[in-house]
């Protein structure tokens, strides 16, 4: 019997988790991406808001396995799967043959059928959207110096986040303390203290996933930092002048979005059923129903914990899901029983609110504060790849902190827009 081929469509976290734990096993990997790298996506942000730069959250692939002889990886866009045949399809009209199947394509950005929105509204989940954003936001302050008309000024210098989930919540932080204490003593006809920042959620409280005492917290450490928090009503419209709150309108130039994701076309890809958003229902084993030779992690799968409720699509998630195919993968190699259906360790959640004050939710052990904001750092830190990258990341906010001073600040892409004031 030759190798099993194996082939893994997504370079994220599950998919590299997988290919890692199966190492030594007699297998020839295929990893295929649309993208040379891997990104480490809990720190997207901060690229988005000139804190760290593309380089310190990502990594070649090719690079990443270079002394892996049992892994090709192919810069490729899969359009389809033939579950019949055993084949992978792709954009330029080839085929990849599979004995074992992985899937683990993310998500991207769900706009609740306004897709429209998208380009005055952008989402953050690559590194291109995170280097959008950074430029939007740079050049609002840069425009806004320009500007001669108090109208548009005022409405360069208001930014909408659109959810306050993580995501939401920790852009909001950083473009309020970039803004308020970063940027007064660099612009001679404006005063960035005035900026407003707007962080709208149509739910009855930020982070709406932790605890009511720490989602309190975060509230009022943004309203700290001089972050407005509109609770209760969702954004009705979306335009490159504003943003229309309920019923009420306002001006504002930059807007992010923050509120949703869509899961990538892997349940349709495999004609089998999907959740609300798209999210692949997979069995106790996760691989796809009626295909035992298909799995689906990550943020592409709907996955159950015991009590039912859903595994959230966070990267801990998705490394625990890689892990355990590769141990349903090593056991039907080696002629074994399969291990028992997978089961999700909760490891805690984290967020953090600008660069002093975080939250951490352990279940019984609930943290706020400074000391949630080291022990969020940590984290980090650690699931970092590479010990440059974890040096440059430590250096880069050892430099905020002592400084006060972003030091990826570049507005490097040119990007068409109208002329202000």
């Amino acid at each position: 019997m030759g190798e099993h081929r194996v082939v893994v469509v997504g370079g994220g976290f599950g998919g590299l988790q997988f290919i890692n734990d199966l190492k030594g096993a007699v297998t020839r990997i295929t990893l295929v991406d649309r993208r040379n790298h891997h990104l480490f996506q809990p720190l997207l942000y901060q690229v988005a808001t000139t804190i760290l730069s593309t380089s310190e959250i990502a990594w070649p692939i090719r690079h990443l396995y270079s002394d892996r002889r049992d892994v090709t990886t192919l810069l490729a866009e899969v359009t389809g799967v033939d579950a019949a045949r055993k084949q992978v399809q792709l954009r330029d009209g080839t085929t990849l043959d599979y004995d074992t199947l992985v899937l683990a394509t993310g998500a991207t950005h769900a706009y609740f059928g306004r897709d429209e929105w998208e380009p005055v509204a952008p989402g953050l989940k690559t590194l291109e959207d995170a280097t959008t954003i950074r430029r939007r936001v740079l050049l609002a302050f840069e425009r806004a110096e320009l500007a001669t008309d108090p109208a548009v000024r005022d409405a360069l210098l208001t930014f909408t986040i659109i959810g306050a989930g993580p995501t939401g919540v920790e852009l909001a932080g950083i473009i309020a303390e970039l803004a308020h204490k970063t940027m007064p003593k660099e612009f001679r006809n404006i005063d960035t203290r005035t900026t407003k920042v707007v962080l709208v959620e149509a739910g009855p409280r930020v982070l709406p996933s932790f605890a009511e005492e720490l989602s309190a917290y975060a509230q009022k450490a943004l309203e700290d930092l001089g972050v407005e928090v509109r609770l209760g009503k969702p954004v009705t419209e979306c335009s490159a002048d504003g943003v229309k709150i309920g019923e009420t309108f306002l001006a504002s130039r930059t807007i992010v979005w923050a509120a949703g994701v869509q899961a990538s076309p892997a349940a349709k890809w495999l004609d089998i059923p999907a959740d609300r958003a798209g999210r692949a229902i997979v069995g106790p084993d996760l691989t796809a129903p009626g295909l035992p030779d298909v799995f689906v992690i990550g943020d592409t799968a709907s996955v159950k914990r015991s009590d039912g409720s859903p595994v959230p699509g966070i990267a801990p998630a998705a490394k625990q899901q890689g892990g355990y195919v590769a141990k349903v993968v090593r056991a039907r190699l080696a002629g074994k029983a399969a291990p028992q259906a997978f089961r999700y360790r909760h490891q805690g959640s984290l967020a953090t609110i600008g660069q002093s004050a975080a939250i951490v939710d352990f279940g019984k052990v609930k943290l706020k504060g400074w000391i949630a904001w080291w022990i969020w750092g940590l984290a980090h830190i650690y699931f970092l790849i590479g010990t440059r990258s974890r040096f440059a990341v430590a250096w880069s906010w050892l430099w905020i902190y002592l400084s006060g001073q972003h030091s990826a600040r570049l507005i490097t892409q040119k990007e068409t827009m109208r002329d202000e004031g």
